[in-house]
This record gives C-alpha cells, structure tokens and sequence, in this order.
C-alpha cells in the first residue's frame, strides 16, 4: 500500500503544522495558567475558545469525519498524519479543531446511525462545538471489554423506554458543557437462548440518547486514572440511571443493533487515537530527552508575552517544538 501523502494531505498538514507552531504550542503555558487559577476545576479555560475560533477561521474544523456532508471527507490515511501532529499538542489540538474524543466517535456514530431528528437535535451541536457529549458502555461489576456482558437495561413501556443501571468510566461526562449521553444497555437479553447462540448473543443490546438533565441520571463522581482525574478535558465519570425515561425516538438505528454500532464506532476511533499517541516520542517528552524544545521556557518568556490572550499570536512568539 501507498503511504505517501498525496496533495490534499500535505496542504492540510502544511496549514495545521503552522497553526501549532503559531497558535498552540504558545498557548499551552496560558492554558496552563489558566487552568491553575481558576476556582472549578472543570472550568472551561478562556484560550480554548480563541484557538477553536482561530481554527475555524484556517478551515481546521471537524477533519475526523469522513461524511463530507458533515466534515472535511478525509480517508483514513488522510487523517492519520493529521491525528499524529494534534497529538504533540494532546491537551489543546484535538479540541481547538473539534477533533477530541469521545466527541468524535460519537458524532460518527450520530452521523452513520442517528435519525434526521437526532442529528438536527445533537451532531449540529456537537459540530459546532457548542455542546460536549459522554459515551456510557462500561460498567463495573462485569468485563465491559466484552459488551454482551453489560447488565444495563433498556425497556420498551409504550412510547419510551425506561433505563436501569450503572456506568462507569464514561469518558467526556464530567465536562459541565456535556449535554448528552450515548448510553448502551441490553433491551433483549433473552436472545441467546436462540438456537444459534454465537450469533443471537451479539443481538441484545441497543444504543439510545440520554440527555443529562433527564430524571434519575445521577453522576456520582468523577475518577481517576493513575491518581489523575483528566480535569478540565472532560473526566470519567460513574453513573447512575435509575428508572430514566426518554422518548422511543432517542433510540438509536433498531432494537439489537448496538453491538454492531459499537464495532463500527470502535474501529476508526481508536485508530486515529493511536495516531495521536504515537506523536509523544517526538512531542511533550522529547524536551525531557534531548532538551530541543526552545520554547518559551528556555527563552525566558512569560506566559503573556508568548500568547497575547486574543487573536493569533506573532509568529516570532511561536515556541519551536521539535518536528
């Protein structure tokens, strides 16, 4: 296979890569600031939203998407070098292009499978940034890796479904602008005494939208991974839902298709998330290993003087982050 860049790629990793270097990486210290002095820890830092602007402002919006109806149309090997470069910037890059997860997986998912009333109600939204969302699969008292094992359930009563159970390390849920949920749960747990067992088990579970200030959702903390809570970029959170009730229409494509949305969601996902990891070596890191990174630290500017806190900074501001 052909792994060279063709023209569109490079232009965009032409554009993107002066957007970090122009933008980003003399933000990060402001971000940081930022982020240190304000009383919430879930508070919504003020760079943010200039560099999302910014972002719009050079046509770097919503690259992830391959539905060019919604995004910019970008294969997966168009995209890959792209979710490389945000990845030197983990913290900033990914949202300040409205590229971070779990916002991404579940705007595909909203995009191949959501009804034209769900993606009026919540992709629009999401698309423009406006609003943030969490996806609801793990559970704690099972091996949720396996999602035939989740206990969730999802029951038919007229004209809604009501939703019992409790998630956990649902990712996105602690954000204060997560406005909905995309929560997974077995509406036929009986479909595995069908005679072909292997087949029907993967038919039990379905997908439906909750929305955050429905009744009986109760997010109960926020958790930790290796003693971080991942604060302000969204969190895990665990959840309970108890006796919630929401239109039939929330549900998303049929009765047991969840299993198969969740597959569909998985793969791109967690391709191109590995495709941001696997920039750290050249990234955050390299400026502990090899001491190139003569940015702003080694220069001894402060935070305002290398970001001036509106518009785009001089590019003689830019910190020089290795390539």
């Amino acid at each position: 296979m052909d792994f060279r860049y063709d023209a569109r790629t490079q232009e965009l990793r032409e554009k993107l890569s002066a957007f970090l270097d122009e933008c980003v990486y003399p933000a990060e210290p402001v971000h940081a600031e930022q982020v240190a002095a304000a009383g919430d820890p879930w508070a919504r830092p003020p760079v943010l939203a200039e560099l999302k602007a910014e972002a719009r402002r050079r046509g770097l919006w919503n690259l992830f998407l391959p539905d060019p109806r919604y995004g910019a149309g970008l294969t997966n090997l168009q995209y890959a070098p792209l979710a490389e470069l945000t990845g030197r910037s983990p913290h900033l890059a990914p949202e300040a292009i409205n590229c971070a997860a779990p916002d991404t997986g579940n705007m595909e998912l909203l995009a191949e499978f959501g009804s034209e009333a769900q993606r009026e109600r919540w992709l629009k939204p999401l698309l423009d940034g406006e609003i943030r969302s969490a996806f609801c699969m793990t559970e704690p008292e099972v091996a949720s890796s396996d999602a035939t094992n989740i206990a969730t359930r999802i029951v038919r009563d007229g004209d809604s479904y009501v939703i019992n159970g409790r998630k956990w390390w649902s990712s996105g849920a602690m954000d204060p602008r997560c406005e909905v949920f995309i929560v997974m749960g077995k509406t036929d747990p009986g479909a595995d005494r069908h005679r072909h067992r292997h087949r029907h088990r993967h038919r039990q579970q379905s997908m439906i939208l909750v929305p955050r200030d429905t009744p009986g959702v109760t997010v109960r903390r926020g958790m930790t991974v290796y003693g971080y809570t991942d604060a302000p970029y969204g969190g895990h959170a665990e959840i309970d839902f108890t006796d919630v009730r929401v239109p039939a229409e929330n549900l998303v494509g049929a009765e047991g298709a969840g299993f198969a949305i969740a597959q569909a969601r998985l793969g791109p996902g967690a391709s191109t998330t590995a495709c941001g990891w696997s920039a750290w070596p050249s990234g955050p890191w390299s400026c502990c290993a090899g001491g190139r990174w003569t940015g702003w630290r080694s220069a001894g500017r402060s935070p305002s003087r290398a970001w001036s806190g509106s518009g785009s900074p001089s590019p003689g501001s830019a910190s020089s982050r290795p390539g």
